[in-house]
């Protein structure tokens, strides 16, 4: 058996031989290959070229071949391994050197069977056999015709097989013209990217004419897999085997043309890196010579700032231990700038800055008035706890002086507030009224959306572009240690792989740790105790319970109509005009038209649609200004359509028209956007028996319905309803706006109302409104937003609400304008509800 492809190289064989050797390897060489059909010789025998007039023996000697294809009309080394190989060798070698070269069908077998083999080889003759010090035979074969094997006549010592002749269909056209000049044209492409490939054997090789020979000739020098070699030769038209070298010709000229380019940017890369370290290293010699060195200078300030900026002891032997491994490091190194990177966050952190605190609460006081309408729990909350932080620095100062400073606690930001509320009611802009009346930096960062806990406590090192968290990066760019941080969207943290955020939060909200505060970046503690942490909320439910043990809840509840007319002179009105370039008396808007504009196109707890709107009459005035000369525009609720549009929302001529007929009810409920007004509708469906819901309700609500059902049908007779109705009707409950989601128990005593109004055909009073929990007895009990529906129901133009006794003491919340201008049913239970309803 034959061993595999003698891969070395034909220049290094011929190295390996004596002058005399070389001479005649070349000379055999350069005639294979240059070897056609049109120059073949007449005579008969065996070492001649012209293979289809040969006449070959009945049964020839089959040599087995690994991973290689002998082609016919081309000559190829090949290394000979195995004793039975070796026999068949010498035995042709005395005789007329006719040999079949046929390929294994498994690289890996080094002594295959005839089942192993193929059936289609090439039938040649050995030319030359050279004999090798470590006992292997080199021989130079050439390739003579297709054979196909028919029959095995012996296996022992060596294969011998009867054989039959392949003709080859060399049928020749343009087409085959023009493929043959491609694959010459490719392999010589091929040639000059491969720059190992001799340029005689390029001359010798583009010249070839002949189709046939060109694509043995090519394919014998081109680098294949041995299954595509071994098609190439089974195929029978020349025009398929050229069609499918051009395949093989054309992947190989793309895979050496990107490695060429990686090569070439690759050395590009490295030549570029030599240069900048010849230059660094030349330009380093300069500065020695001219007494200047940059490096080391930056060196010794970075040292310095180091000992100046008053960093914490542990942070200043971190930042020690990492500038002693900077100083060892050469600066061309990637952790150079790592290192680097970490100093210059260190130094910059403002370790002692801090912004002085103007504590004068008339002033405090006054700023806040100026800057929001209304709030004045919060205001006063804000004021407490100022004015304990004063005292608290007063004391200190006085006791000074008698060595009894340590008495009073130094004065840290021990609460954190967590302003709740809907939108648009001032929540984001009351931190910045209080960092402005305080004196100190203003910090936001929303948190809406933020799923990754690093976003917080920072990146690990070890991570490539690592840096701090959020918290870290904000102290450093306001170069304060005590300014006012507000956590905006607390609510809407979210959670998932990365890490939970609001876990992280724990530490930076609780007094108790936040002074040893660490960064996953930095390594080391830093002190947050002096930061005044405010955050703000549109829902507590969504707040993890831990977090929020931490914070104190200050609510932000909806504006009063008249609040709004108050906010919208005082601070909406003046700001837009500003913004859309206008002066005060050239847009003058009426009372009654800012009333109407809140009645009837804006319907929200806060003030920021209410500010769009007023925006938008402002560009409408600036056209009439521009385009017909108006001097003053003064908008008023009769003309306010042509500024604002058509109204939006409904009046209370509206809710008079759903409510005149029987079974349906008006309930309140409470949003995150704040309260809102709900229609609860009843049918009677006469037929099967059942009760049916829909509106898309939660599970508590649907639960809260079933609760008043039974209730209706257990007292059924005490409310003057036939028991029979329930037997012979399907009940259904709807509650409108039905791509909304809803939930909640607290319309419990509405849908009960709402039966009973179905179920004696009488209607509801048209401007009552009622909210609260009913149980299976009919009890009512409390619930909660109950100053956000009444202001709901206020903005609605209801004017008599139901609400539980148990929330009474939820009235003294409720603005002056309001409790006069509604009418306020305390009820205990669902039976006194129901017979004040109609």
């Amino acid at each position: 058996m034959t061993g595999s492809f003698w891969d070395i190289g034909l220049s290094e064989l011929i190295d390996e031989m004596d002058v005399e050797q070389a001479m005649k390897f070349t000379n055999i060489i350069n005639r294979f290959f240059t070897n056609n059909k049109d120059n073949s010789s007449e005579k008969k025998e065996v070492n001649v070229s012209d293979s289809e007039k040969m006449v070959f023996p009945e049964v020839v000697p089959v040599l087995p071949l690994r991973g290689v294809v002998v082609f016919p009309q081309t000559g190829l080394p090949l290394t000979i391994g195995q004793p039975r190989s070796m026999k068949l060798i010498d035995d042709v070698m005395v005789n007329d050197k006719i040999v079949a070269f046929v390929t294994s069908k498994d690289v890996d077998n080094e002594n295959p069977s005839k089942n192993d083999l193929y059936e289609i080889g090439t039938i040649g003759v050995v030319q030359r056999l050279f004999r090798v010090p470590d006992g292997t035979v080199r021989i130079l074969v050439q390739g003579l015709q297709r054979v196909r094997i028919t029959e095995y006549v012996q296996e022992m010592p060596y294969f011998m097989a009867k054989t039959e002749l392949i003709p080859e269909d060399e049928f020749a056209d343009v087409e085959v013209e023009a493929m043959t000049l491609a694959i010459r044209n490719q392999f010589e492409r091929i040639s000059e990217i491969n720059s190992s490939i001799p340029t005689e054997m390029i001359g010798s090789v583009t010249s070839i004419e002949n189709a046939l020979t060109a694509v043995y000739t090519i394919a014998n020098f081109q680098d294949m897999e041995f299954e595509e070699a071994q098609e190439i030769l089974e195929l029978n038209s020349v025009k398929e085997k050229l069609l499918k070298l051009t395949t093989i010709l054309t992947h190989d000229i793309e895979l050496l043309e990107i490695g060429q380019k990686i090569q070439s940017e690759a050395k590009s890369e490295i030549e570029k890196m030599q240069d900048d370290y010849f230059l660094r290293e030349q330009m380093k010699a300069i500065q020695r010579q001219l007494g200047e060195n940059d490096e080391q200078v930056e060196l010794d300030e970075l040292q310095l700032k180091i000992q100046s900026v008053g960093m914490s002891e542990e942070a200043q032997k971190q930042a020690a231990r990492e500038f002693r491994r900077l100083k060892m490091m050469p600066s061309s190194s990637a952790e150079y700038s790592v290192i680097r990177t970490y100093l210059d966050w260190l130094t910059d952190l403002p370790w002692e800055k801090m912004s002085e605190d103007s504590i004068d609460i008339v002033r405090v006081k006054e700023v806040l008035d100026s800057d929001h309408y209304g709030l004045n729990d919060i205001k006063e909350r804000l004021l407490e706890y100022l004015s304990v932080r004063k005292l608290r620095s007063e004391r200190k100062e006085a006791l000074a002086t008698d060595g009894k400073a340590d008495e009073i606690r130094k004065p840290r930001e021990g609460v954190i507030l967590c302003f709740v509320g809907p939108p648009g009611v001032g929540k984001t802009s009351l931190g910045k009224s209080i960092a402005r009346a305080l004196g100190r930096e203003f910090v936001r960062i929303s948190l809406g959306g933020v799923h990754d806990e690093a976003e917080i406590r920072g990146h690990r090192r070890t991570y490539i572009g690592s840096m701090p968290g959020r918290i870290i990066q904000e102290l450093r760019r306001v170069e304060s240690r005590n300014p006012v941080f507000m956590l905006d969207e607390i609510d809407k943290l979210g959670q998932d792989y990365r890490g939970d955020p609001a876990s992280a939060l724990l530490e930076v909200l609780d007094p108790e740790q936040n002074a040893n505060f660490r960064d996953h970046y930095l390594e080391v503690s830093f002190d947050l105790s002096q930061v005044m942490f405010i955050t703000t909320a549109n829902s507590l439910a969504s707040i993890p319970g831990p977090l929020l043990d931490r914070m104190e809840i200050i609510q932000l509840t909806s504006y009063t109509e008249q609040e709004k007319v108050e906010i919208a002179k005082g601070y909406l009105i003046p700001r837009q005009l500003k913004e859309n370039g206008l002066f005060s008396q050239e847009v003058i808007f009426e009372e009654e038209a800012l009333h109407d504009l809140i009645q009837h196109y804006t319907r929200e707890a806060g003030v920021r649609n209410l500010e769009r709107v007023i925006g938008g009459v402002c560009r409408k005035a600036v056209t009439k200004i521009t385009t017909e000369g108006e001097k003053q525009v003064v908008v008023t609720k009769d003309n306010l359509r042509d500024f604002a549009g058509k109204r939006k929302y409904y009046t209370m001529q509206e809710i008079a028209q759903r409510t005149e007929i029987p079974g349906v009810a008006t309930g309140l409920a409470w949003t995150p956007a704040g309260g809102d007004v709900l229609f609860i509708e009843a049918a009677l469906i006469p037929g099967k028996e059942g009760f049916q819901l829909s509106g898309s309700l939660g599970n508590v609500m649907k639960e809260s319905a079933n609760a008043a059902f039974s209730f209706v049908r257990s007292h059924a007779q005490d409310l003057g309803i036939d028991p029979k109705i329930f037997s012979k009707n399907l009940i259904h409950i709807h509650v409108p706006a039905g791509a909304t989601p809803k939930d909640g128990p607290s319309a419990g005593v509405t849908i009960a109302t709402a039966l009973v109004s179905l179920l004696i055909g009488k209607p509801v009073i048209k401007d009552l409104a009622m909210t609260g929990e009913i149980t299976l007895r009919g009890q009512v009990l409390q619930v909660g937003g109950i100053k956000e529906k009444v202001l709901a129901a206020h903005r609605a133009g209801i004017r008599k609400v139901f609400i539980p006794v148990l929330n009474e003491a939820d009235l003294d919340e409720l603005p002056e304008d309001v409790l006069n201008d509604l009418t306020f049913e305390l009820i205990e239970n669902a039976e006194d509800a129901i017979s004040k309803a109609f």
